[in-house]
């Protein structure tokens, strides 16, 4: 077992892969994009003293600006345009509780489990930042939640930012609402009573906190990102075992050349190329017969080398989100001496745009792979049977295949227009520009399906190449490779929907290329 810490927090993981095994994650510091990713697959999410001891001097705080009748937005005054509207300490228990209601109006499918619990853990980590103000008792409840892996029903559309996903996590807490065992629909009260508690009455700020701030944005990017670094792997692998079938111009990898470029994206992809490409006698045979490559062959280091510096730019900005303080108000000072700062630090336009790039960038690496599989099935360019079928007329083999990956990059185009410039403006002219924060992390998650998607179809129409060209020996790499995908699905004899195999493919799209190929 493999202790490893992050700004603070330690995460507790198996020695090989830990980013896909960790087993707990103890919430001490910020917490990264990894570990927020991590919890959403289900590691054991824990506070520490620290981070616990943070969360109730802030609940001081609170209570000191109530007792006081300081004016603090959300506290002890309305929300929106209704932010100069004074609600006396009586009704603030009903404040809290009415802007959950009121601000669950989202609609649509339900966020998947890894997604819910990805917000929820960026929800905690906000938290413990210590300067919301919620009681622990809250925090504790979300996170007994998880731990039972009992979690709410999140509508995916209707926030242009963060409201309507956030109360509905808030709504399980008052017994209201609805969540998730499984495969199976519970009430909200139902939901406390399994983790051995009752519905929550929620006291000042605590309905505010708990639908402010950038935790749906923060903990989808932080799936999205733990997606995305995989798929990034697989599109190495992929362009690999293509090269490997097409590939002729000598040095398209060589180190010295690559080194021409300045990009640590670009050299990384180079030197995944090199180790799945190493000894190939395949290869070998074919180097030097081409002047040069088509550019969806040896442009492959600087293509997928741009999608990886762009998700190194927008890591970093994740990064910086979860390190931030993003609920509005936020509380400090003392309770001798309260302070509540009204601030706009829930507005995530960072985020948004760092999202929003790298959209292009994750669409980009479908593009190029379509591009490849279009060489393999095409008799004039490959050298192989056309659409790598066993008979031509009779057989369509990949023709249709290519077809769906056409498809999935087209709707990727339209998906990577910026949602941050979808501005509008809502609550009656208070707030008056948008960054769609969420949604930009969403149409990403959408694109990296698509890409999974597409990438799959590759690995498949690539292995169906290998086929066509038998007694050739393969590099070790993308015959381990070549392998694990035969393992998966026998060569296609039109004897099957092809829909089926590419369906299959997404279980090995979910592990690393390098732990399938054994290094």
């Amino acid at each position: 077992m493999l202790r490893l810490s992050f700004g603070g927090s330690l995460i507790l993981a198996e020695q090989s892969t830990w980013g896909r095994h960790c087993r707990e994650v103890r919430l001490d510091g910020p917490l990264t994009p990894a570990a927020i990713a991590a919890v959403a697959r289900g590691a054991r999410l824990t506070l520490s003293e620290g981070a616990a001891g943070r969360i109730r001097h802030a609940r001081l705080i609170v209570e000191a600006l109530s007792v006081q009748g300081i004016r603090g937005y959300g506290i002890n005054t309305g929300v929106g345009a209704l932010c100069d509207v004074l609600i006396d300490r009586p009704r603030q228990q009903a404040l809290s509780r009415n802007i959950l209601f009121s601000h669950a109006a989202g609609l649509g499918e339900a966020l998947g489990r890894v997604e819910t619990r990805a917000v929820m853990a960026a929800q905690i980590a906000g938290f413990a930042h210590g300067a919301s103000g919620v009681r622990l008792d809250v925090v504790d409840a979300l996170i007994d939640l998880l731990r039972a892996d009992i979690l709410p029903v999140i509508p995916s559309r209707g926030s242009v930012g963060y409201l309507t996903h956030a109360a509905a996590i808030g709504l399980v807490l008052i017994g209201a609402g609805e969540a998730m065992v499984g495969a199976e629909r519970i009430s909200g009260a139902q939901a406390m009573a399994r983790i051995g508690r009752t519905p929550l009455v929620l006291e000042a700020k605590e309905g505010l906190s708990l639908v402010n701030g950038t935790p749906c944005a923060t903990g989808l990017a932080s799936v999205a990102l733990d997606r995305l670094q995989r798929l990034l792997d697989w599109a190495d692998a992929a362009a690999a075992l293509t090269y490997e079938n097409l590939g002729a111009q000598a040095g398209t990898f060589d180190a010295v050349t690559l080194a021409l470029r300045k990009s640590d994206g670009l050299q990384r992809v180079g030197q995944a190329m090199r180790h799945w490409l190493a000894d190939s006698a395949m290869l070998a045979g074919r180097l030097g017969s081409r002047t040069q490559d088509p550019l969806s062959l040896r442009a492959v280091p600087h293509v997928h080398g741009a999608a990886r510096d762009a998700f190194v730019a927008a890591e970093a900005v994740v990064i910086r989100e979860l390190q931030s303080v993003t609920d509005n108000p936020a509380v400090g000072g003392t309770p001798e001496a309260p302070v509540v700062r009204s601030e706009a630090h829930a507005v995530a336009t960072g985020l948004a745009l760092a999202l929003d790039a790298l959209a292009p960038a994750a669409a980009e690496l479908a593009a190029i792979s379509e591009r490849r599989t279009d060489r393999l099935v095409n008799p004039l360019v490959s050298g192989l049977p056309a659409f790598l079928a066993a008979e031509g007329g009779v057989f369509s083999g990949y023709m249709i295949a290519q077809y769906t990956a056409a498809a999935l990059v087209a709707e990727n185009r339209r998906l990577s227009l910026p949602a941050s410039l979808d501005g509008g403006i809502t609550s009656a002219l208070q707030e008056d520009m948008l960054p769609h924060s969420t949604p930009a992390a969403l149409k990403l998650l959408s694109i990296l399906d698509n890409l999974r998607d597409v990438l799959a179809i590759e690995l498949l129409t690539a292995a169906q190449a290998y086929d066509c060209q038998p007694g050739v020996a393969l590099a070790p790499a993308t015959a381990a490779l070549r392998g694990a995908i035969r393992a998966m699905v026998p060569t296609y004899a039109d004897d099957r929907p092809m829909s089926g195999d590419i369906v299959r493919l997404r279980d090995l799209l979910e592990r690393s290329p390098y732990e399938v190929a054994g290094g």
